[in-house]
């Protein structure tokens, strides 16, 4: 692995070395349902031509520009400009709540917006609250995303040397992303990035992480952009000169990636998990054998590949098993997922269950885990295809230290390490200590150097006979069922455990062969659908510690939302939120068992 003396740049100088590398295909994306790329020369257009614009419309170095839509190339072509313009970005997740979304502009002092649709301009003219100017990827008329571009186009040609003299002014230390981290609670947080933040991150993370990809190689990106971990991935891209294929939407990523063939995807666990229990769902939908063959080879696939890794090696009758259920089945799940040419995944942001893992294995699937946090830029360690180990985040960057804590706690510090929070040195004050940021994450270092992450330090709850119970580590061991979406885990001061499943409604639906019509509070109210979670919750717990294992299940009636405050844009579950608006049935479901007879 090539090493590199750590040299402090800012953004712009980064991205105009890579894209000084001619290439046909920089970015590529649907247009009218066909591909569209975009070369290294047409970005750099587009982006000189756009930060000519946004200089003309009033803005001055380091003033913040709003981000707010879907991905797209259009959306890569901003967010460049507006730091090739020496403004700062501040992304903003289209689905965040009107309130933050308020909050957000109002605290950064956003000077212009950045949106992808006219009904999302309309949505923010409902806010009662002044607004900057607002530039509309879509549409037509002088406020649209193309008559903007072309008016800093005909001042890149009359001043030639303005996008450089707008760079110029920049400083590897200054600020190049405002971010705002959703929380549980409160308002959000204005987590302030460097250009050196990010850069340093986003260099080091190429280095190690992408060694075996080669330019011009596909990638394809599903997060959405507007999240740190995708945001710093997009530089690493450029630096390594691979295609990205942009995805514009999570309901387009099966179609995707059979086109796009990417080498490597970077990800979230839930994917993993949805792209498992699709498989095993749509098994069940086909009936006859397929029924009960696709799971059986994928419960045999994660049961050998748990034995070859974790050890004792797999038995005689277990590889014969496993043997049986690649040639019937493991075998076509890669090439069906559009996974031919995959090197591997990248999973990031949430804990990724080891079964999970495995079973993607078993289909000869690689997922190489990472950690991170978005005041770090937010990649702290990574694994590499070539040593890396499962159930463990990888190593640390280059560049970047670690270090427990007496109470278990992650510390870390280097140059990915953000400058702290917009407008809040007490909160910033709060998270340092002689230098080192406290992650708020629990987690062990091997004598290799290799990281494992247990929990969340403030997530940790102790039941009534004093064990901590990690709810990360149960709720990763409840969502291997197919029959589960999402599930929170509760028992502060409890005897035990109990868990909130929202379930797979379409699943059930079929199961219990009810109508598409059925409100999803009429199928959670069913004895029959209470019966078959709790037997899951209890099946995918059985193998816990005892204090750990959940008999109590409340079924929620309707799908977690972002509108209600109780997923975070990012559609992360905000657990107080969630605890406070189901406190009536946590209450009940601890005053006796709803599907036990109370023990005398």
């Amino acid at each position: 692995m090539e090493t590199r003396t750590h040299l402090p740049e800012t953004l712009p100088a980064i991205v105009r070395r890579a894209l000084a590398r001619p290439q046909e295909a920089v970015l590529v994306e649907r247009v009218a349902g066909a591909w569209a790329a975009t070369s290294s020369e047409q970005l750099l257009r587009r982006v000189s031509n756009l930060a000519c614009a946004i200089r003309d419309a009033g803005l001055s170095t380091g003033d913040r520009v709003a981000l707010i839509a879907q991905n797209s190339v259009d959306w890569i072509v901003a967010d460049l400009a507006t730091l090739f313009a020496g403004c700062v970005v501040v992304p903003i997740f289209p689905t965040q709540a009107l309130d933050q979304v308020r909050y957000i502009l109002g605290n950064s002092e956003a000077k212009l917006i950045f949106v992808d649709t006219l009904e999302a301009e309309r949505r923010l003219r409902t806010m009662e609250a002044p607004l900057p100017r607002i530039v509309v990827f879509d549409g037509e008329g002088s406020g649209c995303l193309a008559a903007f571009e072309s008016h800093g186009a005909g001042i890149r040609v009359r001043h030639p040397e303005l996008p450089g003299a707008f760079e110029a002014t920049l400083q590897p230390d200054d600020l190049a992303v405002l971010i705002y981290t959703s929380g549980t609670t409160g308002q959000p947080k204005g987590v302030m990035l460097s250009h050196d933040n990010l850069g340093s991150n986003a260099q080091a993370a190429c280095d190690y992480g992408l060694g075996g990809v080669k330019r011009g190689e596909p990638v394809l990106s599903v997060l959405p952009l507007s999240h740190i971990y995708e945001h710093c991935m997009l530089y690493s891209y450029m630096i390594k000169g691979v295609s990205v294929y942009v995805c514009h939407s999570p309901d387009d990523m099966l179609a995707d990636l059979r086109d796009a063939q990417p080498v490597v995807v970077t990800a979230v666990p839930r994917i993993f998990e949805r792209l498992i229990n699709g498989t095993k769902s749509s098994a069940k939908a086909h009936g006859g054998a397929q029924a009960k063959l696709v799971p059986w080879a994928l419960d045999t696939g994660r049961d050998y590949m748990l034995a070859k890794v974790q050890g004792p090696r797999p038995g005689t009758a277990l590889s014969l098993r496993y043997r049986l259920a690649w040639r019937l089945v493991l075998r076509k799940i890669r090439p069906a997922l559009g996974l031919d040419k995959l090197l591997f995944f990248v999973s990031g942001s949430a804990p990724l269950h080891l079964d999970t893992a495995m079973t993607m294995l078993a289909c000869d699937i690689t997922i190489l885990e990472g950690y991170g946090l978005t005041e770090c830029s937010p990649v702290v360690t990574a694994s590499r295809l070539e040593d890396h180990r499962y159930g463990t985040v990888g190593k640390a960057l280059p560049g970047v230290q670690i270090k427990i804590a007496e109470d278990g706690e992650i510390l870390t510090k280097g140059p990915n390490v953000m400058k702290g929070y917009y407008k809040d040195p007490g909160a910033t004050a709060e998270v340092f200590e002689d230098g080192w940021f406290e992650t708020g994450d629990i987690g062990t270092v091997d004598a290799d150097g290799y990281v494992r992450i247990t929990d969340r330090k403030k997530e940790l709850f102790k039941t009534s006979g004093g064990k901590f119970v990690a709810p990360a580590r149960v709720e990763s061991a409840i969502k291997r069922s197919v029959y589960v979406n999402q599930v929170l885990l509760v028992g502060y001061g409890r005897p035990h455990p109990a868990a909130l499943v929202l379930p797979n409604w379409d699943l059930l639906r079929r199961e219990f062969h009810l109508s598409a019509e059925m409100a999803t509070p009429e199928i959670a109210a069913r004895e029959d659908v209470q019966e078959l979670i709790t037997k899951e919750v209890r099946r995918t717990t059985s193998d816990l510690a005892s204090y750990e294992q959940v008999r109590r299940v409340v079924v929620l009636p309707r799908d977690l939302t972002v509108e209600r405050g109780e997923l975070s844009p990012t559609l992360k579950v905000r657990r107080r939120v969630v605890e406070d608006n189901y406190a009536a049935e946590i209450e009940r479901v601890y005053r006796f068992d709803l599907h036990e007879p109370p023990r005398a």
